[in-house]
């Protein structure tokens, strides 16, 4: 009797690797078909961002490479919510995917009280794309050069210089800088990136950090002069504007782009996607023209690797929103 036990143990055993390997010799099959038809990939910003020319140019290298064109689809606002929503809810077939900044991945559970999607479970990442260099700027009308200069003008004149920044951490790195050095910069507020842009550049808000590409124009002129960029190298760009590092100053975390597509997407068809991914990334040309020349750092990392970052940054964020004083809306 327990050599029958034994037997039919032994037997579903067998059927139940049997049945793997079918699984996965057929996965393997329909990722290598894949796409049959055209990808839908959401952006949560609005045509003409960083992110969707970004996407385009990918997309286009895609298409040339699986055979399928890869449709960009618009879906900005909420903070990015409604397109990391629309992302989470669509068919996890392979054919909906998502270029996402951190925001709605890490910070903004902490941020609202209701995101109508789940940023820890709702997706199956693919790849980190790139990080978005960024750099503390100041208007050429205040005559400073250095951070320590900005700071003793700063206290030289308070209540009057104001800054601006496109990301929760940002702010959080200026008002650090405020109480270890007594700096005195008074926040401001805007609804979007684009708008604080213009205060920067217009001289209303003479202090801001933002994307290097954002401001290329005004800092090649003289405009706007840079002061420190937050990547661990100096920007191919920009090469005489030192390193936070450099400087001796830390920023809680930085700004990033990741492609992921709805949860339970086969792993095949994610991994066979950053294959092609990490691949575009490595050509030169591709580099030049939408990376470097756009202020981006390219990443490419594997699924798994993508994953634990995001998991990492989630607990960095919860940090910075406390930090911050921020409350959920």
């Amino acid at each position: 009797m327990t050599g029958a036990r034994h037997m039919n143990r032994s037997s579903r055993l067998c059927a139940w690797l049997a049945a793997f390997a079918v699984l996965m010799a057929f996965s393997a099959a329909f990722a290598q078909d894949y796409p049959a038809r055209p990808v839908r990939v959401i952006a949560t910003s609005s045509a003409g961002g960083t992110s969707d020319i970004f996407m385009r140019a990918l997309a286009d290298e895609l298409h040339k490479r699986l055979g399928q064109p890869f449709i960009v689809e618009n879906r900005p606002g909420g903070a990015f919510n409604i397109g990391a929503r629309a992302c989470a809810e669509a068919t996890p077939d392979g054919y909906t995917l998502c270029i996402i900044p951190g925001e709605p991945l890490v910070f903004n559970q902490f941020l609202f009280k209701s995101l109508g999607f789940d940023p820890e479970n709702g997706f199956a990442p693919i790849t980190q794309l790139f990080f978005i260099t960024q750099a503390l700027v100041v208007t050429s009308a205040l005559n400073v050069k250095t951070l320590p200069e900005l700071i003793a003008l700063s206290k030289a004149k308070p209540g009057t210089l104001s800054y601006s920044t496109a990301a929760v951490p940002l702010g959080v790195y200026i008002e650090r800088l405020k109480q270890e050095t007594g700096a005195d910069l008074v926040k401001v507020p805007f609804r979007g990136g684009g708008e604080a842009v213009t205060a920067l550049l217009n001289g209303s808000v003479p202090v801001g950090f933002y994307g290097i590409a954002n401001m290329r124009p005004q800092l090649e002129s003289g405009a706007i002069i840079g002061l420190l960029v937050d990547s661990n190298q100096r920007s191919p760009l920009f090469p005489s504007i030192p390193t936070l590092t450099e400087a001796k100053q830390n920023l809680p975390a930085r700004s990033y782009f990741g492609l992921l597509a709805p949860a339970k997407t086969p792993d095949a068809i994610v991994s066979r996607l950053q294959a092609e991914i990490a691949r575009i990334v490595a050509e030169p040309g591709f580099r030049d023209r939408n990376f470097v020349e756009r202020g981006l750092e390219p990443v490419a990392s594997t699924p798994d690797a993508f994953a634990r970052y995001l998991k990492e940054d989630r607990a960095v964020s919860e940090q910075i929103v406390k930090e911050s004083g921020l409350q959920p809306q």
